[in-house]
């Protein structure tokens, strides 16, 4: 519908002279588009790949979420051949004889996430502003490259390292550095296996993690702190500001939307645990740890059949599909409530 027409205080010639621009601007406008794309073509150039890999491996496998409402298996020939169960795999997964099993794994994802939000979320940023405190650029560089390494380190290193100072040692080999310290202060009873205990896993994922991505977390916060003017820092010491109260008044409130924003994405991420380092770290331990390390991720892909002898594709890709409307329900909400409480939202 084209916008309404002002007509008031225009002559009869301005109007009409106003009607054959528009109509003007209208037929050219393609034209314009592609001069536009034309001037700027390396710029569009460079949108060519990331176009592709959105359609390759964000789009095309959409088309997989039918596998979920058919009884589909790897004798098929295509999902369209396979015959239409409707809602039979979710109901099978929620409510029939392996019901316990999917909702073990939906309440330890949602539990190592939620934890790892709450504990995780504010250590990038106390991180972010402890570098916007240091003075020399030198000794900032070397402190924030060195938060900054476990992230680059492979998952199977990362755990291998985890798995060595937790090892609860044997008779050719000794305990671990944080096994053996716990044991020390009477923590733990000496020679237990940590990462084989269900009470311990939860602890050592999100610590870990917390480890693993504070560095590079704060990045993002740390270039927030640098975009907010120092003339602002100035007349708050001025007034006599100390400098938590600095923090309070002018750092937070100035890193509010950016703040926003990544709560936004990390409720987006909530039930989004991955499977590779639960894998490591459960890797040969028992199935006991399992009652509260598996996850919706190694739950997809013991159905699956790659981690499990049978394959059961539907029910895998169902549990996926669920986990999947949760998180997006999830995002939607915190958006929703964002948009109302403050001026800031991803959408």
């Amino acid at each position: 519908m084209s916008e309404p027409k002002p007509t008031v205080g225009f002559t009869e010639n301005e109007l009409r002279h106003r009607e054959e621009l528009l109509d003007e601007m209208e037929r050219t406008r393609w034209h314009r588009y592609f001069r536009q794309i034309k001037k700027d073509w390396p710029i569009y150039a460079m949108l060519v790949p990331v176009i592709v890999f959105f359609f390759l491996f964000r789009y095309r496998p959409i088309g997989g979420i039918l596998v979920a409402f058919k009884n589909y298996d790897n004798y098929a020939i295509t999902i369209g051949e396979s015959d239409f169960y409707g809602l039979y795999a979710f109901r099978y997964i929620m409510f029939g004889p392996q019901a316990d099993r999917f909702w073990q794994a939906f309440r330890n994802t949602f539990t190592l996430s939620t934890y790892g939000l709450f504990f995780g979320f504010p250590v990038p940023i106390v991180l972010a502003l402890m570098f916007s405190e240091i003075k020399n650029e030198a000794y900032r560089s070397v402190t924030q490259i060195l938060s900054y390494l476990p992230k680059f380190i492979s998952s199977v290193v990362i755990t291998s390292i985890i798995a060595l100072m937790l090892s609860g040692g044997n008779i050719t080999q000794a305990p671990g550095l944080l096994n053996a310290l716990f044991t020390k202060f009477g923590w733990i009873e000496a020679g237990t296996p940590m990462l084989s205990e269900p009470e311990y896993f939860r602890s050592i994922y999100i610590i870990s993690g917390i480890w693993e991505g504070a560095g590079y977390g704060s990045i993002v916060y740390f270039a927030a702190i640098m975009a907010i003017s120092p003339t602002n820092y100035e007349a708050a010491r001025i007034d006599g500001a100390s400098k938590l109260a600095q923090i309070r008044y002018i750092t937070l409130p100035g890193m509010a939307p950016t703040l926003t924003i990544m709560l936004i994405l990390r409720i987006g991420e909530i039930l989004n645990v991955g499977y590779e380092k639960v894998i490591l770290l459960t890797m040969n331990r028992g199935a006991n740890v399992l009652s509260t390390a598996e996850v919706i991720s190694t739950y997809v892909l013991s159905l699956g059949g790659l981690t499990q002898g049978a394959s059961q594709l539907n029910f895998a890709a169902a549990a996926d599909l669920f986990n999947s409307l949760i998180a997006m329900f999830l995002v939607l909400g915190a958006n929703f409530i964002s948009r109302r409480v403050s001026e800031t939202s991803l959408f």
